[in-house]
């Protein structure tokens, strides 16, 4: 159907000023960029410490992915929790026992096998308080709102991340790997405290004051594991976490070769940490352009292309540009991670409102493992058609992705515009819209 007019709520645009005015969003937004800081210290020092105690590069690259594939696992059998328990609790917990970890993995001699199992536990309940506290933003913001503080999420993440590994370098340089984990632990506490102090006592669901389900009486697993069946069976869920999930594990398979690439097209020393600082670099200004300029329902339409901007300069190294050209090509993949601004809206609306909190942590979880399998994948297929041809075709796999969502498009709607409602009670039984973009 082709709609006259635009309704204005739905193509309001908000400003990253009305977001942060919102002080229960301002202080999960500033909690989570320090975590995510604190993430980037624990997980490089504790990577070096692997390696001094090792010398093997196999279990310093294990204790770097570590945390990635377990998350997965804890999203099917605890994802539910996210939704049935009180999230203040949750959340400021879920600082402490990444605390209590980088303090252990500080502090206490164990062996490597435990060091890891230590890693992978707290990977395992993560899903668990990021799912609690992605639905409390989702609670606390409404309409574009709610994106454009996915955006600044982002933005914050990219920037945090960055300076986690810097300071990473830095602190295991001055103080040592152990001390470090012992500033990451600070960090951990500090948000904990922040969040057991400043966030009000929610129940579950609850928002403003309005209880929410707390899914019955079920245990936790067998609750997780019927919850995340739902949303996998429903389509609409189904196609949108696929349209988030694939694009990122494409380039971030391509990403894993960079390093792999310089060194083979023989670059100076350090060119390698250039061409990949071209990638966040590209996705801040592409957030910030996309978030601040365009309307909601533009930014829903330019989903397909931005994905396509995604894969298309990848193919550009099939002809295995030098330094310049590669830069550039960077830059460009990592503007076209906008899309994800397009995809929040209907993503959220598409959701049961009482398992919001599975939902976006089996989306984080199901994101963190295909980024991790990527690189493995095409890895092995460098080994036999080079570096270049490999991240070609990882560019290639992402524009087949945008082809594919182009492919929901209703060719009787001249004019695209989404469709929000979901027809159902767990918004599963409905195509994801109307637009090409979604």
């Amino acid at each position: 159907m082709t709609p006259t007019a635009e309704p204005a709520q739905v193509n309001h645009r908000a400003t990253y000023r009305e977001v942060l005015a919102e002080p229960r969003f301002r202080l999960l937004f500033s909690t989570r960029t320090v975590a995510i800081t604190a993430d980037a210290l624990r997980i490089t020092t504790f990577s070096v410490l692997v390696f001094g105690a090792t010398g093997s590069a196999l279990l310093s690259a294990l204790a770097f992915g570590i945390g990635f594939i377990p998350q997965l696992f804890g999203s099917l059998l605890l994802g539910s929790l996210a939704d049935r328990l009180p999230p203040r609790a949750l959340i400021a917990g879920g600082y402490a026992l990444t605390c209590a970890a980088a303090l252990l993995l500080a502090l206490v001699r164990m062996p490597i096998a435990a060091s890891l199992g230590v890693v992978a536990l707290i990977a395992l309940v993560t899903p668990v308080f990021h799912g609690a506290s992605s639905r409390l933003v989702a609670q606390s913001l409404e309409g574009d709102a709610y994106v454009l503080g996915r955006s600044l999420n982002n933005i914050a993440a990219s920037g945090a991340q960055l300076f986690g590994l810097a300071l990473g370098g830095a602190a295991v340089t001055v103080v040592g790997p152990n001390r470090a984990l012992a500033v990451s632990a600070a960090l951990y506490l500090g948000c904990a405290l922040a969040i057991r102090i400043r966030l009000p006592r929610l129940q579950p669901g609850e928002s403003d004051g309005t209880p929410g389900n707390p899914q019955g009486d079920h245990g936790a697993v067998r609750a997780s594991l019927h919850g995340a069946g739902l949303l996998l069976r429903g389509h609409t869920v189904r196609r949108l976490m696929l349209a988030q999930w694939l694009p990122c594990a494409f380039v971030a398979g391509a990403e894993g070769l960079i390093v792999a690439y310089a060194g083979g097209r023989h670059f100076a020393p350090g060119w390698y940490a250039v061409l990949m600082g071209c990638l966040p670099v590209g996705m801040l200004v592409g957030d910030l352009l996309v978030g601040r300029l365009l309307r909601p329902l533009t930014r829903e339409r330019l989903v397909v292309p931005l994905i396509a901007l995604m894969g298309l300069p990848l193919v550009g190294f099939a002809a295995e540009p030098g330094v310049g050209v590669s830069s550039c090509l960077l830059l460009l993949c990592g503007l076209g991670f906008a899309n994800g601004l397009g995809l929040q809206r209907p993503f959220l609306d598409a959701l049961p409102q009482d398992r919001q909190g599975q939902a976006f942590g089996l989306l984080g979880s199901g994101n963190m493992t295909l980024q991790g399998v990527g690189p493995a994948f095409l890895g092995s297929v460098a080994a036999g058609i080079g570096t270049g041809g490999a991240i070609a075709l990882a560019g290639g796999a992402a524009m087949l992705t945008a082809g594919w969502i182009l492919s929901w498009h209703q060719p009787t709607s001249s004019v695209p515009v989404p469709n929000y409602s979901t027809g159902s009670e767990n918004g599963s039984d409905q195509h994801a819209c109307s637009s090409p973009a979604l």
